[in-house]
């Protein structure tokens, strides 16, 4: 089994920034891409940035230019820089990880617990 353990949310301004953390630890598992969601409430939970096994990335339009999704493969470790933060982004924050398991191949998704991070005056 695999674990996410999330951190960094948090309350700031707007224009502010935060950095979210992921870190993973378990068993054996071959990772396809790891995401970053948010759900605000009353809204459905959406993608908001993703990075593949290769190291592309992909963002919403909405955050564009502000997010910004790195990771540290030597430490399963899984990164969401955020600046200029807008009201907008306040949510609860979720790391997902997509992939298959060691040795089965078994295709398999984790999530984080969640973390939030609220952006007022």
């Amino acid at each position: 089994q695999v674990q996410l353990v999330e951190s960094g949310g948090g309350l700031v301004q707007p224009g502010g920034s935060l950095r979210l953390s992921c870190a993973a630890s378990g068993s054996m598992f071959i990772t396809n891409s790891r995401g970053w969601y948010r759900q605000a409430p009353g809204k459905q939970r959406e993608l908001v940035a993703v990075i593949t096994s290769g190291g592309s990335t992909n963002y919403v339009d909405s955050v564009k230019g502000r997010f910004t999704i790195s990771e540290d493969n030597a430490r399963n470790t899984v990164y969401l820089q955020m600046n200029s933060l807008k009201p907008e982004d306040t949510a609860v924050y979720y790391c997902n990880v997509d992939g298959v398991q060691g040795g089965t191949l078994r295709r398999i998704g984790y999530w984080g617990q969640g973390t939030q991070v609220t952006v007022s005056s």
